[in-house]
């Protein structure tokens, strides 16, 4: 759990800093209640951060003496939550004595080790579903929380999100099949996810003087390729993957663009770490490809769906959501021929994808052949890049996906 400030012998848990940005945590559901017993690593509560559903650990032994902080309650970082009794210490905090032992020869407790421990009506009643015994109901935080305002039950409510994961919309067709009118009939309240990605794309769009460029790249040979590969690699990289290979190598070409912008300055990246955009259950989360120049298409691939398939889940850490020093944000799946992407402050540019789809191209003879073509779609930010630098970036990149071959070897 957080570091605790001790207090004699209590124990003040504050909430911890779960990520380089997060400056508040609410807390989704406590694991424990006054009375209960600790131990290190021990999950104790579950708090929902600017980037992600943590379940925290405790980092030492104690007895649970209050919880500060109720479920649903957004909390500062390093402001209590809970306190601890220290291991020797009553169940209020105080120094605990020795029995002794009474002239007759029975024991007695000292008056702080026969202090009544705090009423248990004062501790959360665990998430059990229908009722005791059960499991608890696999949810997603908002659904939870649509669920709890609304006093509809989760367990035994079929999922249809991942693993049977309850989410939103399965609790909006339980509350209209109980004619309570579907839950986003009124003011819907914003995740602290959601508010964190309105509160950095309104920041962007006010102080990024952006500009865009825009790119048709022939896909062919990476359509190709990529057909090859299904015989011999699994999984099979995506598109997607391609892309974020080609984006890394063309960083390490141009270091300028893996550069951000801050206090007037430009501060050079060392490490060059893709951030691939996912579409997680109503948020947009980046998990990030680490030294993505460094590793080959297959390791891309195969991390690539471990990130997304965890974002989706809400089982990805904080740590996999930061650290990202360019973005790669892909809509081509939807059918969408390309957009305009919302660069992620500080990094200074964002790459938006369209779909990889049969286009007629004049060919060096002059005739009009179809080709495999995708529009790739360059916001800079023009504080560090400026038009050129852009251009020549994205030249860098299309030129790694028309000779893709580069790609396996580098």
């Amino acid at each position: 759990m957080s570091s605790p400030e001790v207090t004699s012998h209590r124990l003040d848990l504050t909430m911890p800093r779960l990520s380089d940005s997060m400056t508040e945590g609410t807390i989704l559901k406590w694991l424990v209640g006054p009375g209960d017993e600790v131990q290190p690593g021990q999950p104790v509560v579950e708090v929902e951060t600017d980037k992600a559903t943590v379940t925290h650990e405790a980092d030492q032994a104690g007895t649970v003496v209050e919880l500060v902080a109720d479920e649903g309650a957004t909390v500062a970082v390093g402001a209590p939550i809970a306190v601890l009794a220290a291991p020797g210490a009553g169940p209020t905090g105080a120094p605990s004595a020795a029995p002794s032992r009474s002239p007759a020869g029975s024991p007695s407790a000292s008056p702080a080790a026969q202090a009544p421990a705090p009423p248990p009506a004062t501790a959360p009643a665990p998430d059990t579903g229908a009722g005791s015994g059960t499991a608890r109901a696999k949810a997603s935080p908002l659904a939870r929380r649509i669920a709890a305002r609304w006093g509809l039950e989760l367990a035994g409510l079929p999922g249809s999100g991942p693993q049977g994961r309850v989410i939103r919309a399965d609790v909006e067709r339980a509350l209209a099949g109980q004619d309570r009118g579907a839950a986003t009939d009124g003011v819907e309240e914003l995740t602290t996810v959601q508010r964190t990605i309105a509160r950095r794309m309104s920041q962007a769009r006010r102080e990024v003087p952006d500009i865009e460029l825009r790119r048709l790249v022939d896909m062919t040979e990476c359509v190709n390729l990529r057909a090859g590969l299904r015989a011999l690699s699994e999984p099979t990289p995506t598109f997607n993957d391609f892309i974020v290979k080609a984006v890394a190598l063309a960083l390490r070409d141009f270091p300028r663009v893996n550069s951000r912008y801050v206090d007037e300055s430009f501060e050079h990246q060392p490490r060059i770490s893709v951030g691939i955009a996912v579409a997680a259950e109503d948020a947009l989360l980046v998990p990030t490809i680490f030294d993505a120049d460094t590793k080959s298409l297959g390791q891309i691939a195969a991390e690539s769906r471990s990130l997304a398939a965890r974002a989706r889940e809400g089982t990805i850490t904080p740590a996999e959501l930061d650290g990202a020093t360019f973005t790669v944000s892909n809509l081509g799946m939807y059918a969408v021929d390309s957009f305009s992407a919302i660069i992620n402050p500080p990094q200074s540019a964002i790459l938006a994808v369209g779909s990889v789809a049969p286009r007629p191209v004049v060919d060096a003879t002059g005739a009009v052949v179809p080709r495999q073509t995708v529009i790739l779609t360059l916001a800079c930010d023009h504080r560090i890049l400026y038009g050129a630098d852009g251009a020549r970036f994205l030249g860098s990149v299309a030129g790694y996906l028309e000779r893709p071959l580069a790609l396996m070897l580098a």
